[in-house]
């Protein structure tokens, strides 16, 4: 008679497990809810039941620790950090989520998850079972036997089982009970079990083999030499303690019935309820097709696939690992010219096209995953096709200039750049996942593995340079073809999401139509004047040189400036510049620029620390980099300007980054002259919002003392100065509209006494009261502060003007100061945001008017408040008009929008 098989699942490990698989990339759902720990857990443990089909199974919990072990030595698992909040909020959830599968949850309180699967493990070992614990925690090897095994889940995916052999192999054990004299010796620091001071791994295997217990090894010390023998000797009682705590119990009083461990039909509607509380989209349909495997019965989610093309190959895809799931996909390689034709007669017929254009390291096009029903997709195969470069661009223009056909993609505004170098435009509607979801959950991350994971639970490859270079062709075709099918999954998905948030809009008219003019811009690129840059490198090094004799000649000995450990050795051991150095988790000096910040107001050796740090920066990120940077063919500068970067909604500008050229240093300005116009008959032209955050802030606060100012055309700071000191507005100093400014500006951030008294002459009091003083002056703005975090308290989330959403999950945080940095943002984000939201208007309404009017100037770079345009000599007022209007039109507040327009021969001039 065969043995009935059970599973016990130890929880916390593969809830903690689940919990940093996905510490990169939270799952964080619209209410600001982080749900990676039970998502992770839930894709092992239907991981789990899909390859073992399981009769019987349990989840097993700690409740309050081994009262026992706590007993017996105050200090175990003392060190351990706190359990997340995330891991915190998921047991309940999880719990909850077994119940309605009705999989038994096993707990009791005083007990560890350990005791409980020992005692369960060996009581039911004694009838006919055989037992797979589920877990990657090595004690577990003690209770191995003929009947009992370890399930572990291996990095990188995949399980494996440890019978007794294994279990000997991995501890050079004769028997699983040693691993108990084993861990005895060696202790264990995750759960600070001290061991024998001295014995490591290797010595404890030796001693094993030589004594075969911890007992017969104390009772033979006197064969030991040496301070092994006196540490030894000298611990012997911490070594039996040892024993003791890694010792699991196999007597813990808990009650089950061996009838409730067997698989049973779950309550489908009750997980579906829970799932959709927790927004896990696509988490039933796993759910489904797990326990409908253990019936062998086929999944209730139709996978009909459509028959193939003729005259082409067909791949399925999709080996799985650990926490994802098979794909049911039909994907078909369409590698000969029959097939291809037929393949173009089938695309007539459709509506839209979830696509991937896939590029060799020569950024050549070498084939296209198109999908226009899910699960099924196709990959046009140029290198098999053998198709002469006329041919390609006649295939392409048939699929991307049908105007009848929408085009959905992941990365858009990449694909009408690599098109346009094949003078191929991308015709009719069109949609961006990556976009949409940006504003969906603008603080994760958007690529195509991670949106398929977490909305599709489907594991893919990524296609990028890196993964490229290492993948065969074969598997690059069959991702590309599975990606057009995730992104047309996707699309549907995210307009819902995006209609639930109020987003819709913001996506269609906003973003959408701005990802077009971005691409214009990059398309563009902007011209540098190189020769003067080469100069400048010249002039910068020698200086460069100089400063680092002077700190050379200061320290009196030579060292690796740019070293942060050398550095820390030369501050703070051998000029002693501080008497307690803060150190960072690897034990060297910390010597971020705030530390050294604070100690150069002090020192003047460390304000040339900062002088040459800062120099060589510019020289190496700006000066040199810049003119490697020109494209071969243009002869331009080509940035990236990507719109899901920043959480608040603002553009960042990428390889290189133009926003972040300094501009109040010489060096910084010499950098901007370097950027010029295409040609003598063009200039630069520089617009610029005038403190468009400080009126904003003014407008949302409804605070009528600083709206006041904005209408008289007062220099805001100078009247924020004037009201805070009680003064005259003419007999202001520089330093009191200096700090005025710093308040105001810094207030957006939630600037505190002493971040005020670092930026200023003042000190940490005198900052208090000023701060004091200011909101006193201005009493909405701070009500306006309260009822903004407040609204984010509240609802998990915070809106820009235009409606754009930032979740903040830590707002109602524990701990103090990830909540006061949830609550900072949710203060910033509207401000910034909004700004942000008002620039890009203005940018897709400079645009349309360029277009309607067919001036050929063009908008060239974005920093933030300001646009950078080329413009031809003879369109110069025309532009400047349309800039005027646009930009202090793009949204109405209650503070009219100030715009300043400058031109020149360059960047500087202009700015």
């Amino acid at each position: 008679m065969s043995k009935k098989n059970l599973y016990l699942i130890d929880a916390y490990a593969l809830i903690f497990r689940g919990y940093y698989a996905f510490i990169k990339n939270p799952r964080i759902n619209s209410k600001g809810l982080d749900t990676s720990a039970v998502l992770g857990f839930l894709n092992s443990l239907f991981d789990v039941i899909k390859r073992e089909k399981p009769e019987n199974l349990a989840v097993c919990f700690d409740k309050g620790g081994s009262a026992e072990r706590v007993e017996m030595f105050e200090e175990y698992k003392a060190n351990r950090d706190e359990t997340p909040e995330a891991i915190k909020i998921a047991v309940p959830y999880i719990q909850r989520i077994l119940n309605a599968m009705h999989i038994p949850v096993l707990v009791a309180a005083g007990y560890e998850a350990d005791d409980i699967i020992g005692t369960i493990a060996k009581k039911l070992e004694k009838e006919d079972y055989k037992t797979f614990m589920v877990t990657p925690d090595k004690d577990f090897a003690q209770l191995v036997s003929e009947n009992i095994f370890m399930y572990r889940p291996v990095f990188g995916g995949g399980y494996e089982t440890w019978g007794i052999e294994e279990v000997k192999n991995k501890f050079e054990v004769s028997n699983p009970d040693q691993v108990i004299d084993y861990l005895g010796m060696m202790g264990d620091s995750a759960d600070n079990i001290p061991g024998l001071p001295g014995v490591g791994d290797k010595t404890a295997k030796k001693f094993i083999a030589k004594y075969g217990s911890l007992e017969s090894l104390l009772e033979n010390t006197h064969e030991l030499k040496g301070k092994m023998k006196e540490k030894i000797e000298a611990n012997k009682e911490l070594g039996l303690l040892s024993k003791k705590l890694a010792t699991i119990n196999l007597e813990v009083p808990i009650k089950f019935n061996n009838e409730d461990l067997k698989i049973s039909e779950p309550n489908k509607e009750e997980v579906k309820s829970i799932f959709e509380e927790l927004e896990f989209r696509r988490l039933y349909e796993n759910f489904l097709k797990t326990f409908n495997s253990l019936k062998n019965e086929s999944s209730e989610i139709n996978t009909k696939t459509e028959e193939a093309l003729p005259g082409s190959g067909q791949f399925s895809l999709f080996e799985t690992g650990q926490e994802s799931t098979k794909s049911e996909g039909f994907y078909q390689d369409i590698n000969t010219k029959t097939g291809l034709y037929i393949f173009l007669e089938y695309l007539n017929t459709k509506e839209r096209i979830g696509f991937t254009i896939t590029k060799d390291l020569n950024q050549s096009v070498i084939g296209i995953g198109v999908s226009w029903s899910n699960n099924k997709a196709y990959f046009l195969n140029f290198e098999k096709l053998n198709l002469n470069r006329d041919e390609e661009n006649r295939v392409l223009k048939l699929i991307f200039e049908n105007e009848h056909i929408e085009k959905i993609s992941s990365q858009l505004k990449e694909d009408i750049k690599t098109l346009n170098t094949l003078n191929i435009n991308i015709c009719g509607a069109v949609f961006d996942i990556t976009l949409a979801h940006y504003l969906i959950n603008a603080d994760m991350r958007h690529t195509i593995s991670i949106l398929s994971e977490t909305y599709l639970n489907i594991t893919t490859e990524t296609l990028d340079e890196k993964s490229i270079k290492k993948l065969d062709k074969s598997t690059i075709s069959k991702t590309a073809a599975q990606h057009s099918d995730i992104i047309l999954q996707l699309k549907d998905l995210f307009i819902n999401e995006l209609k639930e948030a109020k987003n819709l809009d913001l996506y269609n008219k906003i973003e959408l139509p701005l990802l077009k003019v971005l691409s214009k811009m990059e398309i563009e690129g902007v011209k540098i004047d190189s020769e003067m840059l080469e100069k400048s490198s010249e002039g910068l090094q020698l200086e460069i040189e100089i400063l680092q004799k002077k700190i050379f000649e200061a320290a009196e000995e030579e060292f690796n400036i740019a070293s942060p450990k050398q550095l820390g050795v030369i501050l703070f051991e051998k000029l002693k510049l501080s008497e307690k150095p803060k150190k960072t988790k690897s034990g060297q000096y910390a010597t971020s620029e705030d530390i050294l910040t604070e100690l150069a107001k002090e020192h003047k050796f460390v304000e040339d620390i900062l002088e040459f740090r800062s120099l060589s920066k510019l020289k190496n990120t700006y000066i040199d980099a810049l003119p490697k940077l020109v494209d071969k063919k243009t002869g331009r500068v080509h940035t990236t300007f990507s719109q899901n970067t920043a959480a608040t909604g603002r553009l960042s500008s990428l390889n290189p980054n133009l926003q972040n050229i300094p501009i109040r240093t010489d060096r910084g300005k010499e950098i901007r002259k370097a950027f010029i116009p295409r040609d003598e008959n063009h200039v630069l032209m520089a617009a610029d919002y005038s403190q468009i955050e400080l009126r904003i802030i003014a407008a949302l606060s409804e605070e009528e003392n600083m709206i006041k100012a904005f209408k008289n055309n007062e220099d805001i700071h100078k009247s924020t100065a004037a009201k805070v000191y009680n003064l005259p507005i003419e007999e202001v100093t520089r330093e009191q509209r200096s700090n005025a400014k710093t308040v105001n500006f810094g207030i957006i951030y939630g600037v505190s006494a002493f971040g005020l008294s670092n930026q200023t002459t003042l000190t940490r009091k005198e900052s208090k009261e000023l701060i004091e003083t200011y909101y006193t002056t201005y009493p909405k703005l701070k009500s306006y502060i309260q009822k903004q975090i407040e609204y984010a308290r509240e609802n998990n989330y915070v809106e820009t003007i235009a409606n754009r959403r930032r979740y903040l999950k830590d707002i109602n945080s524990r701990n103090g100061i990830v909540r006061s940095g949830a609550e900072r943002n949710a203060v910033n984000t509207p401000i910034q945001g909004s700004a942000a939201d008002i620039i890009k208007i203005a940018m897709i309404n400079i645009d349309k008017q360029f277009s309607q009017n067919n001036i050929q100037s063009k908008i060239i770079l974005q920093v933030h408040d300001e646009l950078v345009l080329d413009v031809l000599i003879n369109e110069k007022k025309i532009v400047k008009e349309i800039l005027k209007n646009e930009m202090e039109n793009a949204f109405k507040l209650s503070v009219n929008l100030n715009v300043d327009i400058e031109e020149g021969r360059n960047w500087l001039e202009a700015h």
